[in-house]
């Protein structure tokens, strides 16, 4: 039986930056229009949270069934490592898709209906990226996909669903925060980068090998903060989000500096509290503006 700690651990809390930044910048940009609705941005992190909770026990069971967990870098994973039975970690994530379900109805009830179609899609592409017979998790499709959702879908329905309205400076600063949630990944996938490839988990990392992986973490942790320059020529508020920056150094220098094993576990958390810092201080800067 896994301890509180092992599921806490199992829920993965250092990807939660992932969920939190896209809410906080998608609500910068409500602001920023006159639209801010504090219920609705607080159901919207809930919905974030609960399904980024989801989709890492998802994973967990996932890849703990198919025996792609049987040799880990990273954090403990309780299927893989005997912690917790797959129908118990299964059951943790329907429970986590089912919190996140409420909370969508509750914030489709007061915005649009036509984001329970939404809510399907997201909840659908949560579990098949590495449930189901064809995971595109291992088919190199992963970043796409967590670009897609994590940036336009999360940062653009945030402001929906205070605005009622899709406006074009959602999308342009749903691309930063999506670039960086996607190296979040990158570097998660580089530090597995070998176990995958024993296993047939044909990952991103894996089609391009180390050196490459390497080369494409620092560029989605520098094209970010072009595009929030980009965005600054006419809303120069946002440019406060490139104070967050420095923060980038780090991590870049360990990657390439060809760190590995337990040194890109902290390149891992260090990329999520850039994250988070992106996000709190672009979100605040369109909101002051």
């Amino acid at each position: 039986m896994a301890t509180p700690a092992q599921w806490l651990a199992g829920a993965r809390p250092r990807t939660l930056p992932a969920a939190l930044a896209p809410v906080l910048v998608g609500t910068g940009a409500a602001v920023a229009l006159d639209g801010f609705r504090l219920v609705p941005a607080l159901l919207a992190l809930l919905v974030a949270l609960a399904l980024q909770v989801a989709v890492n026990y998802a994973n967990d069971y996932s890849d703990g069934t198919r025996g792609t967990d049987a040799d880990r870098v990273g954090p403990m994973r309780l299927v893989g490592s005997g912690a917790a039975t797959p129908r118990q970690v299964l059951v943790a994530a329907l429970a986590s898709f089912a919190a996140a379900g409420v909370a969508g109805l509750a914030l489709a009830a007061l915005s649009s209906w036509w984001l329970v179609a939404v809510g399907a899609v997201c909840m659908a592409a949560a579990w098949t990226y590495t449930g189901g017979p064809l995971p595109y998790g291992y088919r190199a499709l992963g970043e796409v996909f967590v670009f897609v959702f994590f940036g336009p879908v999360a940062v653009v329905g945030t402001t929906f669903v205070q605005t009622g309205t899709l406006p074009g400076l959602a999308f342009a600063v749903s691309v930063p925060i999506g670039l960086l949630i996607v190296a979040i990944l990158v570097v998660n996938n580089l530090r597995d980068i070998e176990g995958d490839g024993r296993v047939g988990k044909r990952t991103l990392a894996v089609l391009l090998g180390d050196r490459a992986t390497r080369v494409a973490f620092a560029a989605l942790l520098l094209v970010p903060f072009l595009v929030i320059a980009a965005v600054g020529i006419t809303r120069p508020s946002a440019l406060l989000g490139l104070a967050a920056a420095p923060l980038a150094l780090a991590p870049v220098r360990t990657v390439l500096s060809g760190g590995c094993g337990p040194a890109l576990i902290g390149v891992l958390a260090s990329t999520g509290v850039l994250t988070l810092a992106t996000g709190v201080l672009l979100g605040l800067g369109l909101a002051l503006g």
